[in-house]
């Protein structure tokens, strides 16, 4: 399989396996109007197996979604065919809008208008707790 070089664009690489449609649709790439492409099950030497998103475009990106999915990911910058930046996403204090909190005694349940808004409470397990009831996502 050929995918093509990116000239100037951006690159998400060391997605898990089959996490990259995932990212795809938290990012809202199907809004671009720039080539995506989605690789998925790509050969890796660390990982076994991972996910790639090339896009043929600078864009901005939500880090915060990245660092929740994987603190593994990066996303390489790419400029006149040349790598010029590599970022290493961390996970946020705060997410909002991904999670949804579980407990049916949660506020959020009752008064949906309110953000579903989580803390990272253990950054070694990537723990993140409802901000309201303190209900631990599973």
């Amino acid at each position: 399989m050929i995918i093509g070089t990116i000239v100037n664009g951006v690159v998400i690489d060391h997605i898990p396996a089959g996490r990259g449609m995932e990212i795809y649709r938290y990012l809202g790439l199907e809004e671009l109007d720039c080539e995506v492409a989605l690789i998925k099950n790509a050969p890796s030497v660390k990982m076994g197996k991972k996910d790639i998103v090339k896009v043929s475009d600078v864009i901005d990106l939500d880090y915060d979604i990245l660092g929740f999915i994987d603190p593994k990911i990066t996303v390489n910058i790419i400029q006149n065919g040349e790598k010029v930046r590599k970022i290493r996403p961390q996970p946020p204090e705060r997410i909002t809008g991904i999670l949804k909190c579980k407990n049916p005694r949660c506020i959020t349940f009752d008064e949906q208008e309110l953000p579903q808004v989580f803390r990272l409470t253990d950054r070694e397990n990537l723990t993140y707790r409802c901000l309201y009831c303190d209900t631990k996502n599973s």
